[in-house]
């Protein structure tokens, strides 16, 4: 269940599914449960939590209404609604399965250690946002075992999932996935690729055929202890749009993520963001860690930024309430600079 590990919301796109196929993108997240070892029958119903958006035109809403039934009792959240809502409506229905944005979970698992949340998943499952390595140790602490990260986009459905094992497989069955750099060539097994090409085999409908999309994302080989055959994916780095162009000495750097990562994970109780301005950089801290201070995550980023080239950009540094979401509840960790139309 959730979908898109786009991290921006796009622009209006339509894609349609008849009731076969529709029955197809349901079963590819109920495969993601299965896979995770969360069973659900008739004598074990799966109580299912999904924190995401409930927006009718994003996929997650719609899985969600369409798999809730007795077998399957679902509570579905908005990302953007207050924490204290959110917590109040999980601590009284109780799920067995956690489902959210990466950027929701964390959050969720800050309440879980500070005892406003009272809950006890099976499991968790991260969906539509980057799952970066803190995030992942912030919920293992608060619940007792690690996230399951599902990969899957509104274009496509589930596009791999993890197995017991931690291992993330392709569903080679149901999409061919093809890493690309920027010119559009096949990149090397194990090698995270510029954007892939998506071809779905089971849209027929609406039949997509290398499809792109800017994730990127690398494939690299097979073979898992839990016996399965499909391709592994080897890391999800985000999308083209979550890399920034800054200044530098010499013309324009790019930077990556994992320059910010590095710096404020650990400076924050529930999460970050940055955000480009025309001259400047916005960050944005959801609670300042005690160990923090905003002149501390000012210097690291700007010590940060200067080792990657970077100069003549400016940094705000805010503690805020919450990160900024999107009409979607999405958190996007880095947002570029908004083009003009």
């Amino acid at each position: 269940m959730g979908s898109g590990h786009g991290r921006h919301d796009r622009a209006a796109r339509i894609f349609i599914w008849n009731r076969r196929e529709w029955a197809t993108v349901l079963a590819s997240y109920a495969r993601a449960n299965d896979w995770a070892g969360v069973p659900a029958g008739l004598t074990h119903p799966l109580r299912v939590a999904v924190v995401s958006s409930r927006t009718p035109t994003h996929q997650s809403a719609v899985v969600g209404a369409s798999l809730r039934s007795r077998l399957v009792p679902t509570l579905r959240l908005d990302a953007t609604s207050p924490a204290t809502e959110i917590v109040a409506d999980l601590n009284a229905f109780q799920p067995r399965l956690l489902v959210g944005y990466a950027s929701a979970l964390k959050l969720l698992a800050a309440e879980q250690r500070a005892g406003r949340l009272r809950i006890s998943p099976q499991s968790v499952v991260s969906a539509s946002e980057v799952l970066s390595e803190h995030a992942a140790a912030a919920m293992r602490s608060a619940w007792g075992s690690a996230p399951f990260d599902v990969y899957a986009a509104t274009e496509t459905a589930s596009i791999a999932s993890p197995c017991v094992f931690h291992n993330s497989h392709i569903y080679e069955d149901l999409v061919i996935v093809e890493p690309v750099d920027q010119a559009g060539l096949p990149v090397p097994p194990g090698t995270i690729g510029a954007r892939i090409l998506v071809t779905v085999l089971f849209s027929r409908t609406l039949p997509l055929i290398r499809y792109e999309m800017s994730d990127s994302v690398g494939i690299d080989g097979r073979g898992c202890p839990c016996g399965r055959s499909f391709a592994l994916l080897t890391g999800i780095e985000g999308r083209v749009e979550d890399v920034l162009m800054l200044p530098g000495i010499t013309g324009e750097v790019s930077i990556h993520p994992n320059v910010f990562h590095n710096v404020l994970d650990d400076a924050t109780i529930a999460g970050w963001q940055v955000i480009q301005e025309p001259a400047s950089l916005r960050v944005l801290l959801a609670g300042l860690a005690p160990s923090a201070s905003v002149e501390q995550v000012r210097a690291g980023v700007e010590a940060a930024l200067e080792s990657a080239g970077v100069v003549g950009t400016d940094l705000d540094v805010q503690v805020v309430g919450a990160v900024e979401r999107t009409a979607l509840g999405k958190a996007p960790l880095v947002r570029g600079l908004r083009k003009r139309p």
